[in-house]
């Protein structure tokens, strides 16, 4: 199957939307498929010295970008005729449109044109990012939102609540496609005691955030929680909102700026406890990694976490943007090592079958029922 992924943001970006279709053109190129990936360029010191790594599982084709104003780690897609072009010249059987919205509604227009099925999948809350930077606007992002996913043959949502909230705006054709996580990078095991000396000397809890710093994120909520006796606060990633953050959280934060791979994994595994703050999270990769990890997990009510965190099993799920429902989830975790453990080792338990090759397998399953109706059609 020749496949053609058209995503807003791939490698070496690091966020949901580029590991997710990182780990989908990885999939296709184990599974026999031909896959090629269209994105946003980035700036060539953004790759120097990851080129020779062989991080592109397939060939890619890098559109001209701007960075977004006020957070120049997300790239914009300039108007372009390689999507167009590429789809073409690839034969595509299938377009795959990672989030789309700009990128992405441009993949969607060539499609049409060009009669080839396409699949989007749902990954980010644009109406709550409009809510969040701008105050307003939330009406026209879900316009635009709808306009690329009704044109879609199909439509895969993360979450129950992302189908959900798919559906509530009059968008056909969705499905429930979940994320895989990998289980053997995040592994209880990583856990690092000189790691946890270094960042808690005097035994300290170690309570911590992973991922980008970013207003929607909401980390500053994680300033009550630091303020408890005996607990360490530890941030990682990096965005817009770190200066701020290092003022509004405690003293004694340890922020650890951007981390992958394997050292990502020994942090995950060696915390006491994640929180994850942001309420718009159409899943939150986060919080499976860190349940991966065996570690116990704090969330918002709200978005992916509640299909993730089972309350009272695996974690705690919390009020959504309340600081103190955060503190007071944390405090209970402090005092508790046995529940802290029992959590861990449950919710490393539960994610244990959803693996990258899992998930990817699905979405096979999905391309093959679009391909199917269309030729059900045509006939």
């Amino acid at each position: 199957m020749r496949v053609v992924i058209v995503t807003e943001s791939f490698p070496p970006d690091v966020n949901g939307v580029a590991h997710c279709a990182v780990q989908t053109a990885r999939h296709l190129v184990r599974r026999g498929h031909d896959p090629l990936v269209i994105a946003p360029a980035v700036p060539h010191e953004a790759r120097a010295g990851l080129d020779g790594l062989s991080i592109d599982p397939c060939p890619v084709v890098r559109v001209p970008s701007l960075p977004l104003p006020g957070y120049p780690q997300v790239r914009v897609a300039l108007p372009s005729r390689r999507v167009a072009t590429s789809l073409a010249a690839h034969r595509a059987d299938v377009v795959h449109l990672a989030s789309p919205f700009v990128l992405g509604v441009r993949g969607m227009a060539a499609a049409a044109r060009l009669d080839i099925p396409a699949v989007a999948v749902y990954q980010t809350d644009l109406g709550g990012y409009a809510r969040t930077y701008v105050g307003a606007g939330e009406a026209a992002a879900w316009r635009r939102i709808r306009t690329v996913h009704s044109a879609a043959d199909r439509t895969l949502a993360p979450s129950s609540a992302a189908v959900g909230d798919l559906l509530g705006h009059g968008i056909p054709r969705v499905r429930l496609w979940p994320r895989g996580v990998d289980t053997e990078r995040f592994h209880p095991d990583r856990r690092d005691p000189e790691l946890r000396r270094s960042l808690a000397p005097g035994g300290e809890l170690l309570v911590g955030y992973i991922g980008r710093l970013a207003p929607e994120k909401q980390v500053e909520l994680l300033a009550a929680a630091g303020e408890l006796k005996g607990v360490r606060l530890v941030v990682v990633g990096d965005g817009p909102s770190e200066p701020g953050l290092r003022t509004a959280l405690p003293a004694g934060t340890h922020f650890l700026g951007r981390r992958t791979g394997d050292e990502l994994a020994r942090i995950f595994a060696s915390l006491d406890v994640f929180v994850h703050t942001g309420p718009y999270e159409t899943f939150c990769q986060t919080v499976q990694e860190a349940m991966a990890s065996g570690v116990p997990v704090v969330a918002p009510a709200a978005g992916g976490p509640l299909d993730l965190v089972d309350h009272g099993r695996t974690g705690l799920l919390v009020k959504p943007c309340d600081a103190q429902a955060v503190r007071d989830a944390v405090s209970s975790l402090a005092q508790d090592e046995e529940l802290r453990a029992r959590y861990g080792r449950t919710g490393r338990e539960t994610v244990e079958g959803r693996t990258w090759e899992a998930v990817g397998d699905q979405l096979l399953e999905h391309y093959a029922e679009v391909l199917a109706a269309r030729t059900a059609v045509a006939a």
